[in-house]
């Protein structure tokens, strides 16, 4: 597979698995100490990657778990912050300047701060309460937050089917690396047709809208310089439909939640418009070990190497580094 690490990628994600007893055992010391609002705060990719576990708990908890920007944070505040709150972080640098001024704010209102990171020494790491830390560049965090999230409804009652999907993410790494050499075929043809594109057009719903505001700018825009547009499934009717032609590219992600039938909707109604629909979708993905229910948590993350792939082929047809910047920490901001 055009430059994929097998053996970093496998560690790299079994890394983030074995963080099961740690997060547990913090999760367990916040029930104890009475946290009772949790905040997840990011910048970007990490930001919206926290948006599948707020809404998994607004699914089924009366807790209040809140995903929020963090330099919005700092300067619009929250009402419930306070030193029953847990703020939960991520970096993969673990530099993160948002992040960074962030967890200074938090702290000093009371809240017990957590971050998952690749580095142990790094400025986020060493300013939480509590740093759990995975191999570095180990991405995504939908591992560890989904850990921390379903621990944390386990505890209340709320999810009883947490143990089993703990237990079933051992498989994680096989299961991702079959998705990975299932995908690469796709990924170098999508590639291949889509070398002179400049504008995507992005659906997804429910963990999986997440997933397509990320790619969108984290990847398309800041890592390739192609201009997008992203819409939750469910707002695709309200406006961003009209942008289709008929040769657009739309990009759509699909998972195996209650959410399905939206995307679905909009899937139908843009294959009447374009002739250049292309679907994601997790359930061409054996993943081996995982039952129904656990298959639709782990959405974001089989998306995530099934796009990995695609991201490997536009950066090859297109000659772009995924790790060329004009100003993201080029320049001052």
């Amino acid at each position: 597979m055009l430059g994929f690490d097998e053996t970093a990628f496998r560690t790299q994600i079994a890394s983030a698995v074995a963080l099961r007893p740690q997060i547990e055992q913090l999760v367990d010391q916040l029930i104890e100490s009475g946290v009772d609002n949790v905040l997840l705060i990011g910048a970007g990719g990490t930001y919206s990657q926290m948006w599948p576990y707020e809404l998994l708990a607004r699914e089924r908890s009366t807790l209040s778990v809140r995903s929020a920007i963090a330099a919005e944070l700092v300067v619009a505040g929250d009402a419930l912050l306070g030193e029953r709150t847990a703020a939960v972080f991520t970096s993969v640098t673990g530099t993160t300047e948002d992040v960074v001024r962030a967890i200074e704010y938090v702290a000093a209102a009371g809240a017990t701060t957590i971050a998952f990171t690749g580095h142990a020494e790094s400025p986020i790491a060493t300013s939480v309460d509590h740093s759990l830390v995975s191999e570095p560049k180990t991405w995504p965090f939908d591992m560890q937050l989904l850990l921390l999230v379903g621990r944390l409804l386990e505890r209340r009652g709320e999810f009883d089917g947490y143990a089993t999907l703990a237990d079933e993410l051992v498989h994680l790494p096989d299961a991702l690396v079959a998705a990975a050499e299932q995908a690469e075929p796709m990924a170098a043809a999508f590639a291949d047709a889509h070398a002179e594109t400049d504008y995507y057009f992005l659906i997804g719903g429910g963990p999986l809208w997440s997933f397509a505001y990320l790619y969108s700018m984290c990847i398309l825009e800041e890592m390739q310089w192609l201009r997008t547009t992203r819409v939750h499934s469910a707002e695709f009717f309200h406006g961003s439909l009209e942008l289709l032609e008929e040769d657009t590219s739309v990009l759509i992600f699909q998972g195996e939640d209650s959410t399905r039938p939206l995307t679905d909707r909009a899937e139908a109604f843009a294959k009447r418009i374009s002739h250049d629909v292309t679907v994601f979708d997790t359930r061409e993905y054996a993943l081996e070990g995982f039952s129904a229910e656990s298959r639709a948590l782990i959405a974001p993350i089989v998306l995530d190497t099934v796009m990995g792939r695609v991201s490997k082929h536009l950066e090859r047809v297109r000659d772009h580094s995924l790790d060329l910047r004009r100003y993201y920490r080029v320049m001052d901001y």
